[in-house]
């Protein structure tokens, strides 16, 4: 199936003759946007600090980052866009930087999801999740909040690893079919939504706003 929402159609694995796809939500700049406040900007010496930060405001405050450094991928697909930071007033400090940063991972993820949603003609349940971010214990709510849907961290955050590793039990026989590896899923963590619905539009509608803002700067420029 080709994607009607501007995402990737890919293959997600072969098991004998049978090849399955998958839709693949291509975001140019995600966790790296934390190498940056570390990196770039020097806000941090660690990308756990990141999460000390986000915490110690009670909102962002109206501040909002898009990280199109390398202009935007699914679903916008602009390669004129390039990073900004809205919402700055007077009292913005790195607290919200770093707050705002982390939130646009989320909502990123929401816009990929919601397109998988409507290709799919099915609703998200949970989302399940791996790698390096899935530490940041303020991300992980904030993304349940504005997905409003379980965030579930299973006890293996290598699941690349993890599945590479399965197929290749299947190809030797080591494990007798995918049921077999779906009974091997344990559960470390699940981060259930807590944010109103109506917080959460709020939050979400004004991020569509500031990405709309970063769109084709570049074309502008010129």
């Amino acid at each position: 199936m080709l994607s009607r929402k501007n995402l990737v159609t890919t293959i997600a694995w072969g098991i004998g003759r049978k090849i399955e796809y998958a839709l693949e939500g291509s975001i140019f700049i995600a966790g790296a946007v934390v190498q940056w406040l570390r990196d770039g900007l020097r806000m941090i010496q660690q990308a756990s600090e990141s999460e000390r930060l986000a915490r110690s405001i009670p909102s962002n405050e109206g501040v909002y980052l898009v990280p199109a450094f390398v202009g935007l991928g699914a679903p916008y697909w602009d390669m004129y866009a390039r990073g900004a930071i809205l919402g700055i007033t007077r009292g913005t400090t790195p607290a919200h930087i770093a707050r705002a940063a982390l939130g646009s991972i989320a909502y990123q993820t929401r816009d990929v999801l919601e397109c998988m949603e409507g290709d799919s003609r099915m609703r998200l349940k949970e989302l399940r999740v791996d790698g390096g971010a899935a530490a940041n214990e303020f991300l992980m709510q904030f993304q349940a909040d504005i997905l409003g849907v379980p965030v579930v961290i299973q006890e293996t955050t290598e699941t690349t690893a993890l599945g590479a590793a399965y197929l290749a039990g299947l190809a030797v026989g080591f494990w007798k079919d995918q049921e077999q590896i779906t009974a091997n899923y344990k559960v470390k963590k699940k981060f259930t939504p807590r944010m109103s619905s109506k917080q959460r539009e709020s939050l979400y509608r004004t991020w569509k706003i500031a990405v709309e803002r970063s769109r084709g700067w570049e074309q502008e420029k010129s």
